[in-house]
């Protein structure tokens, strides 16, 4: 890939970004505590903001840091948060939304399709990120880690809503039928799931690697 084209790409990527996160922070609900970042989902639109940020400071030389584990690690949540969002829409609309419905379907479409698919391309085809893969592993352990503790011992003792038959104030109504144990596999699961997403996309990518330095060989 030639750089004017690449510098394209990621300055498409980072202002479609930017704008869906300003377009969060203007219009989303904050009445109850954590407002939106209490879902998965914008913690992956901003995490995909400052890395396309990063990429394009990277190419344009205004930063010399890669940021490999991180945009390792926002990687495999956005394809985690593509993969669960449909995965459990398509088997139970009220399990993940409160009503069954959808938002707007340029926003659904953006952030549970086109913007992690965006970021993932960059990192697996033109930022060949997955050469750090302990610091990638540290960064998505924490990232995951850390958002499970927000849920569960900040959000959802102050919310009353989403209401389950086991508790309450946890952003996905579904885990608000789950028994405590019961979330701890669901949780640990995801972990596990996260790692292994994490190391085939560092497959996916030596290979990518691989067949381009075939390509420029003598």
């Amino acid at each position: 890939m030639t750089l004017r084209p690449v510098l394209t790409y990621r300055w498409i990527v980072f202002l479609l970004a930017a704008g869906y996160c300003l377009r969060t922070l203007i219009y989303s609900d904050f009445s109850s505590l954590g407002g939106p970042f209490r879902f998965l989902t914008i913690w992956a639109l901003f995490a995909s903001f400052f890395s396309a940020s990063r990429m394009v400071a990277l190419m344009e030389k205004r930063s010399h840091r890669r940021w490999d584990g991180f945009v390792c690690m926002t990687a495999v949540i956005n394809v985690m948060v593509v993969f669960l969002f449909w995965r459990l829409y398509f088997a139970d609309p009220m399990s993940v939304t409160a009503n069954g419905s959808l938002n707007a379907w340029h926003l659904e479409l953006y952030l549970h399709l086109v913007g992690p698919m965006l970021q993932v391309f960059d990192t697996v085809f033109i930022h060949c990120s997955y050469t750090r893969l302990r610091a990638a592993s540290l960064w998505l352990i924490g990232t995951i880690g850390t958002y499970v503790v927000w849920i569960e011992f900040l959000v959802r003792p102050v919310n009353d809503v989403p209401r389950g038959t086991v508790t309450a104030g946890l952003p996905y109504p579904f885990l608000n039928d789950l028994e405590w144990s019961n979330r701890v596999i669901f949780y640990g699961v995801q972990f596990t799931t996260a790692l292994v997403i994490l190391f085939a996309l560092a497959f996916v990518a030596r290979l990518v690697r691989r067949r381009a330095l075939v390509q420029v060989a003598p």
